[in-house]
């Protein structure tokens, strides 16, 4: 259900690119706007990763992260998929995202925050959930849609200058076009944003082994993202649909304009997920730390 959902929400943003492209100028705008989607789209495919790395500062890993990388082959091994490059941001807000145009050209990305905040099985279900990520194209889905909600903006907002538009739709009409053809674009990439977050979070929790502890990071990165700023993100809101948890502190947002689900909702459906067994580990107040596979 997750992939049919994705497939038609990018119909229609496609769909509302060349139908602005259209009132713009006709089938000619229409073909300059399926033109000029291509092209932003090849070089997004190509080049995106390297660029949000570079915007967040983001580090190779070295050796002595904690252990960070022996965590990463070992889970991109479990779910068949190459070694990612692993990456490190100096922030204390615990985050992390994954980047690439494919499996063979891909990125995770923590940030040092992360590292101290979660325990080992945490940090596991973080990784797993990034790795699905990667392993469902996702780093692709959404460099696509966001070159196309931008490149609909731009489009809307040249309307006043065309004198085609105004002949078709009036100059009302054009007015109204370069507010809700970009306020619908926004509203097509958060949903299917908020799609892609549910299905890492399965996809994760099946590589990872306990939904659990997925959850529990959920929890724990939710907390620290709330009352930490992380001032690079908030220069780049652009990016914020990457990470597990958005790392902005736009909390008043209507749900049609979340980048991502409720943080109650991804938990509650990754505790059904869990068996009897791993459900009673569900840590408790007085309970000792959880053994797991990860140290």
């Amino acid at each position: 259900m997750g992939y049919t959902k994705t497939a038609l929400l990018m119909a229609g943003m496609t769909a509302l690119f060349m139908g602005v492209g259209w009132m713009l100028g006709g089938t000619g705008g229409m073909m300059i706007a399926l033109v000029v989607a291509a092209a932003m789209n090849l070089f997004s495919w190509w080049s995106s990763d390297k660029m949000v790395l570079r915007m967040h500062n983001a580090r190779p890993v070295t050796g002595s992260d904690g252990g960070l990388v022996p965590l990463v082959a070992d889970l991109a091994r479990r779910a068949e998929l190459p070694m990612p490059a692993v990456y490190v941001i100096e922030t204390e807000q615990p985050n992390a995202f994954a980047t690439g145009r494919n499996p063979d050209n891909a990125a995770v990305a923590v940030t040092t925050g992360l590292m101290r905040s979660l325990s080992r099985a945490e940090l596991a279900g973080v990784i797993a959930h990034e790795l699905a990520h990667i392993k469902n194209r996702d780093t692709l889905i959404m460099t696509v849609t966001a070159t196309f909600a931008g490149a609909i903006s731009m489009l809307a907002n040249f309307a006043m200058f065309f004198g085609g538009s105004r002949e078709r739709m009036g100059l009302l009409g054009t007015i109204a076009m370069m507010i809700l053809a970009p306020l619908a674009a926004t509203v097509v990439q958060m949903a299917i944003s908020r799609s892609r977050e549910y299905e890492a979070d399965r996809v994760g929790a099946e590589i990872c082994g306990d939904p659990n502890w997925l959850a529990d990071a959920l929890i724990g990165i939710q907390r620290g993202a709330s009352r930490i700023d992380y001032h690079t993100a908030e220069r780049n809101p652009g990016t914020a649909h990457m990470f597990i948890i958005n790392p902005l502190h736009a909390h008043a947002v209507d749900g049609l304009f979340r980048t991502h689900p409720a943080t109650e909702e991804r938990v509650a459906r990754l505790r059904a997920m869990a068996t009897p067994v791993q459900q009673s580990r569900v840590p408790r107040a007085g309970r000792g730390p959880r053994r797991n596979p990860w140290g």
